[in-house]
């Protein structure tokens, strides 16, 4: 069977999965914009452009953007066909727009589809945060039209993969019949609890056992709760003299609107509570490699994750892996995956008192919480491991839809 693999990123959510086929012996190819690729896989790398310099519409330009990107994977992928390559199976993340051609160069072949998430105005990410949300019909039907390639997608897609069920719901009912849940897997064997771990910060050794506090997103931003987690930290530090804070993101932004122009999302959340906090027990890590962002976890005695109604986190997956005491926001996403008082504890995610409160005792009597963390583990290893829950059902539908 051949199969091609599109992400713009790529591997992006695929680094399991591609390879999975390539070893197999399968004809496997991949096509994106950028990405580290994998060294087993070949490769074709695109690049989108503008074909005139006229100016869109401003509610179609991000529909604009996802058909450039679009018409470049389409044209990469007419050089594979010109190369004798046809793909049985093709696996995409449409999120970018990449996927939208590619049946008109090989109509026959079976599309499975990555669906994330699939926007709306109301009871949702866009509308959640009332600090920075404002009533805007631009805004609005802007957003709207995000949505317009993701129809498409659904509409041409044969089966359809969500990482979580709450991702599913966002997709319009009459889809949900080409919806299987599937997350995209963590390697528990990796991601694991370690109670001899310990790290090196700013001088400092820190060992798993120690008060150590966590946070750790790609970006620090609204959309990940950080402001919430900043404005808590001044009562936290007070109640716990020994605490070491290791905040883990970088200054960009990931979802949502960027910071106001010269700042960072970071830097105002920080600079808001500087002068009420002991800045010596607060280190900012920046981005870690990946082994580094391990042990982080590895000696966290409580770890805090707070999202929007949006797409659950990695790290939210794999803090349950490592076995970390975690307290998360009372949201969809995280509800799905924490049922608190078992396997983690949540709070209001507006409630930066409640949020200090909650933390402060699990560092003060970590005791108390260590059949959480045991369950935490657990479930990471029945719904999100890597091995023997996400690949094989991946796998399964794939070799499905190849042999249909």
């Amino acid at each position: 069977m051949n199969l091609l693999f599109v992400h713009q990123n790529f591997p992006g959510q695929f680094k399991h999965l591609a390879p999975h086929f390539a070893r197999a012996g399968h004809g496997v190819r991949a096509l994106g914009i950028d990405g580290p690729g994998l060294p087993e896989i070949e490769m074709l790398r695109y690049k989108p452009g503008r074909s005139t310099s006229r100016e869109a519409h401003p509610w179609a330009q991000e529909f604009e953007t996802k058909v450039i990107r679009g018409e470049a994977c389409a044209a990469a992928a007419a050089q594979l066909k010109a190369q004798g390559f046809v793909p049985e199976v093709i696996v995409a993340n449409p999120g970018w727009g990449e996927s939208l051609f590619l049946k008109d160069v090989w109509p026959r072949a079976k599309m499975l589809a990555l669906i994330e998430f699939f926007y709306g105005a109301r009871g949702l990410d866009f509308d959640f945060d009332p600090e920075f949300h404002r009533e805007d019909l631009a805004r609005s039907a802007r957003l709207r039209a995000k949505n317009a390639h993701l129809l498409m997608a659904l509409a041409d897609m044969d089966w359809g993969i969500c990482p979580t069920e709450f991702q599913k719901s966002t997709v319009p009912a009459e889809f949900h019949g080409k919806l299987s849940v599937v997350f995209d897997g963590i390697d528990t064997g990796v991601v694991r609890p370690d109670p001899g771990a310990s790290i090196t910060v700013d001088g400092r050794t820190l060992h798993a056992g120690d008060e150590v506090l966590t946070f750790i997103n790609r970006n620090l931003e609204p959309y990940r709760g950080y402001h919430v987690f900043m404005r808590a930290l001044p009562e936290i530090l007070r109640r716990r003299p020994n605490a070491t804070v290791l905040i883990v993101g970088g200054d960009g932004v990931s979802y949502g609107a960027s910071a106001p122009e010269g700042k960072t999302w970071k830097q105002i959340f920080f600079d808001e509570v500087k002068d009420r906090i002991d800045t010596g027990r607060v280190l900012f890590l920046g981005r870690l490699p990946y082994a580094a962002y391990l042990g982080v976890l590895q000696v966290s005695a409580c770890h805090v994750y707070l999202t929007y109604p949006f797409v659950l986190g990695w790290s939210c997956a794999e803090a349950l892996a490592a076995g970390c005491l975690v307290v998360g926001s009372r949201t969809p996403p995280v509800e799905e995956a924490i049922t608190h008082g078992r396997n983690g504890l949540l709070v209001d995610f507006f409630d930066a008192g409640a949020l200090a409160a909650t933390v402060s005792e699990c560092l003060a009597e970590p005791g108390r919480f260590a059949s959480l963390r045991a369950r935490a583990r657990t479930t990471a290893l029945e719904r999100y491991d890597l091995a023997t829950v996400c690949l094989p059902r991946q796998v399964q539908l794939i070799e499905r839809l190849g042999s249909e």
